[in-house]
């Protein structure tokens, strides 16, 4: 068998380990991808490990997304140092993109909530030390909302830095300082 995975067992400290070591929840299509870092994984060895992860307790599925349990924690740092350290460092390599990814998703936030006569429509942007930016609208429609929210989420910075102008400038238009 080529690579450093050979049984069941390495299999599941493989997913226990990517699942601890990523920044948030993953779906299976990422976890199998993050996974197929080694010549000796077999992907329906692969699932059965999960299955079996699940199935014991080890980690827990919501809605589409996988995630480990504090048992699955407790166990992936026991046995970590039981994976190859060439396994371990290809799957940091291969989570590192992911994990600035979720953190960065973790930061942009959007809700679109009945409220008063229309859809309360709030917004929030977080830095590395915190809140950055909060905003709360009403919205006439729960589409108009969810509009206003989208583009919030796939643009937070044009917006942040659209209020800042608009705060930061005189009536003339000029950068006051």
């Amino acid at each position: 068998m080529a690579g450093f995975i050979h049984n069941k067992l390495d299999m599941k400290l493989l997913c226990l380990y990517i699942l601890t070591h990523a920044a948030g929840p993953i779906d299976f299509a990422t976890l199998t991808d993050l996974a197929m870092c080694d010549g000796g994984v077999d992907y329906f060895q692969f699932a059965e490990a999960v299955s079996e992860l699940l199935s014991s307790g080890h980690a827990s599925r919501e809605g589409d997304m996988y995630s480990p349990t504090d048992k699955g924690r407790r166990d992936s740092d026991a046995g970590e140092s039981s994976l190859s350290p060439v396994i371990r460092a290809r799957c940091d390599r291969r989570l590192a993109p992911l994990n600035e990814a979720l953190r960065r998703k973790a930061q942009v936030r959007a809700s679109v909530e009945p409220g008063g006569d229309g859809w309360q429509v709030a917004l929030s942007l977080d830095d590395d030390q915190g809140p950055l930016f909060s905003l709360t609208l009403l919205a006439p429609s729960q589409e108009e909302g969810q509009r206003v929210a989208d583009h919030f989420l796939a643009h937070p910075d044009r917006v942040y830095n659209g209020v800042l102008g608009a705060l930061l400038t005189d009536e003339k238009g000029d950068d006051p300082s």
